[in-house]
């Protein structure tokens, strides 16, 4: 690294001279090399999405997941690091059990997404640890109003509010593919944008990478208003259209 962190990348508690915390930043590339995640908030729910690679030919369906119950009403898809995000998921789970076990009412959204904002930002402040590999998508619906909300927490502890937004390789493309179609559907439903978010995904995934695993959960009346996985049928049946659609248009271009 002489070149560019000519020494200032040894140490997460070190600046360089141009204000820089260069082990934040790689952190930050390892997000941008995984696979793409997203999440939109929906008129009656939270829809998580994730582009899977699949490592080998002979893993088993389902395995290696990247979307992961927080609690009832909540979940998380995670780009970056899987073993580094899966560290983050723990933390979730036990902050919203103990605010449970502490109040008898489960963790608010906000608050929820503030501590684990928190506990990866102290990775970042001392020179016996690193900063956790990974962002992660946080997406709650309130258990009273039914009001679904969404986060994004960054390794360096940054926590912003979204609407819809996406993780990892392909975010850029992705996030414009999400606006065109909450603008042209402001009433989404999370059925309605099952064959979106795969639209999305298989128009995003770079053909040089291998091949991938659609995963989608949601957190919707269909579920109960619990974070689930997309039953498998519904899931292919979405994923075969949005495959029609984008052959359809290549057809015209």
């Amino acid at each position: 690294m002489a070149g560019t962190g000519a020494g200032y990348d040894l140490s997460v508690t070190t600046f360089s001279p141009d204000g820089r915390v260069f082990q934040v930043e790689y952190a930050g590339k390892a997000v941008e090399n995984s696979g793409t995640t997203l999440a939109i908030c929906c008129k009656d729910g939270v829809v998580f999405a994730a582009e899977k690679f699949l490592l080998s030919k002979m893993l088993v369906p389902g395995t290696a997941k990247r979307i992961f119950p927080v609690h009832r009403r909540a979940g998380m898809s995670i780009a970056g690091m899987v073993a580094d995000a899966r560290q983050i998921v723990s933390r979730a789970r036990s902050e919203s059990t103990q605010y449970m076990s502490s109040y008898c009412e489960e963790i608010p959204p906000e608050l929820l997404a503030e501590r684990l904002g928190l506990f990866m930002h102290a990775y970042t402040l001392y020179w016996s640890v690193r900063p956790f590999g990974c962002s992660v998508l946080l997406g709650c619906v309130d258990q009273d109003t039914k009001k679904p909300s969404l986060f994004t927490i960054d390794p360096n502890g940054m926590v912003h509010k979204y609407t819809a937004t996406a993780e990892g390789k392909g975010k850029q493309a992705a996030k414009t593919e999400i606006e065109k179609v909450l603008a042209n559907n402001p009433d989404l439903t999370c059925e309605q944008a099952l064959v979106h978010v795969a639209k999305i995904i298989h128009k995003v995934h770079d053909e040089k990478d291998k091949d991938f695993e659609l995963e989608i959960s949601w957190i919707c009346p269909a579920s109960k208003h619990e974070h689930a996985q997309v039953p498998a049928e519904q899931r292919k049946a979405a994923e075969t259209e949005a495959k029609r659609i984008l052959e359809a248009e290549q057809e015209d271009d």
